[in-house]
């Protein structure tokens, strides 16, 4: 087969529903895993004793589990018990779970680097235990863990090939059934990586320029996303 005839019209075209998929697969996960993260670091470190050793187990199990067989558990396992999710959805759950876990472990890092100080002068104000953590405390721990979350959403956008497992077929789904079909597996495979490598750099050069407008004063620096 002609190689201008198998890129323009068989791959491409596979390559841009694939990514289109992988793209909704990030959209659909990306902010739940992030608010997710939010709330189980909170928990944890400023909640009851009871939620926050909730939190502590939730980390702990989902680091614990490998992610494609929480996706297997998620589609393959919760149906008998009458539990069923679309391939999509399943996903999507599976991949919030993760990041979100992960998500909580670098923003309950970047709590505890905080002075015990900011919560007396808070408090000191007139705040309550809840208003100090929610105006002050957070916002600047958020901007302290920009360089792990930035780190997570890379891992997620690589991650969200898994999806094919559950017959999703995201952008290296796509690459694969048209690499299975013409024979063409280094073509192909190489093509699927040359996207996501355009995706992590845009991804980084995003995060890189979010980091030095919301930075703290003195702080700003490359994030580690820069350096993959």
């Amino acid at each position: 087969m002609d190689q201008t005839v198998f890129l323009f019209d068989i791959l491409l075209p596979a390559l841009l529903q694939g990514l289109i998929v992988t793209l909704q697969l990030i959209v659909c996960s990306a902010p739940f895993g992030f608010a997710l993260g939010i709330a189980v670091a909170v928990g944890r470190q400023y909640g009851h004793p009871v939620i926050s050793w909730f939190c502590k187990t939730f980390v702990f199990l989902i680091k614990g589990t490998p992610l494609l067989l929480l996706l297997f558990i998620l589609y393959f396992g919760l149906p008998s018990i009458g539990i069923t999710f679309t391939a999509f959805t399943a996903s999507v759950l599976g991949f919030i779970l993760c990041n979100g876990a992960y998500n909580a472990e670098y923003i309950r890092g970047a709590l505890i680097s905080i002075k015990d100080g900011q919560m007396v002068a808070a408090r000191s104000l007139g705040m309550t235990r809840w208003q100090a953590i929610k105006n002050v405390i957070l916002p600047q721990a958020l901007r302290r863990a920009i360089p792990g979350l930035s780190n997570e959403f890379i891992y997620l956008i690589k991650y969200s090939s898994l999806a094919y497992m559950l017959t999703v077929v995201e952008l290296a789904g796509a690459g694969k059934q048209v690499a299975t079909k013409y024979f063409l597996y280094t073509e192909s495979f190489a093509a699927v990586g040359i996207v996501y490598l355009v995706l992590v750099s845009v991804t980084t050069i995003a995060v890189n320029i979010l980091e030095k407008k919301v930075a703290i004063p003195g702080t700003v620096r490359a994030t580690p996303a820069a350096q993959l």
